[in-house]
């Protein structure tokens, strides 16, 4: 590919930071907490009246109930009509997702009512209906979101939106206001071609390992904040619930865990950019992280206890596989790849770092060390995650290449 890069319309969002007035977020925290209770509420009148008359009530009956709800209570009608009925479907997709699970033979995990500080997002379906991004755009300087109930409300955007706004959300982290917004039509440039291909493996001790032997190190963000995150979290389990002191408690932990998600976001973001730049096709493991990362199930032992199954060992594995945060930087690559044109492959990643990229051998012993790869049929040596990171990309092409055929 040559000339001038070609352009296709993909869908992004763009979060963005609130800064809310004082009576602003008094509002934003009203405004979620009546979205709470309209969801816990919707909950509620399913389970009745499947449990008293194996009734089930759908998204549109719940929805044809709130011009009478909001009627009967005017405090409640001052929030947006639309974002009422997106709670609603929100609690329908949750009954869907249950339902899906049920198929297909899942544990299925029946949808739950919300407490403080876990429904923590409301949504606008359609930017004007409730709700109205950038509303002074006359403004010389400042960019304002106006949401029903709350008021003009200013934003930290820190680059330009592009495409057509389709839906808005509010979200609260910690202290934290953020205004989502899911935009249509989004011009993604197609960027020119490089002719080069590569493997990526994933590991623990480095975050990434390419087949050309380059790596990008594991900054481990969760453990370099251990001391402080359990210092805050004693500091909480110490205080009363309900008091302030607890309040505030819970604001340190979250704000530790905040600056923690947004240092591994900033990192992936950094680390895939490096790898569409530089590559037209990356080949990665399909990694299952979540069943990775389950714990080993207790084995009784025949006389009423249970064996040892290293079950500490694996919490510990487990935690830094999390901390590493694998699913994030391949959910960005994901996204980052299809504006940029680039093609992503992936494949199984079984046996990629026992397996010789030199002869093809195959054996457990091969790998010595984490680091070290040695094979014990034509003694090619070399570090374990390239070699791993060469057989991914030997995969991936063959797959590319059936697939073609």
């Amino acid at each position: 590919m040559s000339g001038r890069p070609r352009r296709v319309a993909v869908r992004r969002s763009y979060k963005f930071l609130m800064r809310p007035t004082a009576h602003q977020q008094a509002a934003l925290t009203a405004c979620l907490d009546d979205h709470r209770v309209l969801y816990n509420a919707a909950l509620e009148e399913r389970r009745e009246a499947y449990r008293r008359s194996r009734v089930s009530i759908r998204y549109g009956d719940q929805s044809a109930q709130l011009k009478e709800i909001r009627a009967g209570d005017p405090d409640r009608a001052r929030w947006s009509f639309s974002s009422q009925q997106a709670t609603l479907r929100r609690l329908d997709k949750a009954f869907g997702a249950f339902f899906g699970r049920v198929k297909a033979g899942r544990t299925p995990g029946f949808p739950r009512f919300k407490g403080r500080g876990w429904f923590d997002t409301v949504e606008w379906p359609k930017d004007g209906d409730g709700c109205r991004w950038d509303s002074q755009p006359e403004h010389p300087s400042a960019t304002f979101v106006r949401l029903q109930g709350v008021g003009q409300v200013r934003v930290h955007r820190h680059r330009p939106v592009r495409g057509r706004v389709k839906t808005i959300s509010v979200k609260r982290e910690g202290s934290r206001w953020y205004v989502v917004l899911s935009c249509d039509d989004v011009p993604a440039e197609i960027l020119p071609a490089t002719g080069a291909v590569v493997g990526v493996d994933m590991g623990v001790a480095s975050l990434l390992t390419t087949s050309d032997g380059e790596q990008v190190g594991n900054p481990r963000h969760l453990e370099a904040s251990a001391g402080k995150l359990a210092a805050a979290q004693r500091d909480l389990a110490r205080n009363k619930r309900g008091s302030r002191r607890r309040r505030k408690a819970v604001a340190r932990v979250a704000a530790l865990h905040g600056k923690v998600r947004r240092q591994r976001l900033d990192g992936a973001h950094k680390a895939a950019n490096a790898l569409i730049r530089d590559y037209d096709v990356i080949v990665h493991e399909d990694l299952r992280i979540a069943d990775m990362t389950r714990s080993p199930a207790p084995k009784p032992d025949g006389e009423g206890g249970y064996l040892p199954n290293r079950a500490a060992a694996k919490a510990g594995l487990n935690k830094s596989i999390l901390d590493a945060g694998w699913g994030v930087f391949l959910g960005i690559l994901a996204h980052k790849a299809e504006s940029a044109g680039r093609e992503l492959i992936s494949v199984d990643p079984r046996n990629t770092s026992r397996t010789c990229a030199r002869c093809g051998h195959l054996a457990k012993d091969n790998r010595v060390t984490q680091a070290e790869f040695a094979c014990r049929a034509c003694g090619h040596t070399a570090h374990a995650d390239v070699n791993a990171a060469i057989n991914i990309l030997r995969a991936g092409l063959a797959l590319r290449e059936a697939a073609a055929a």
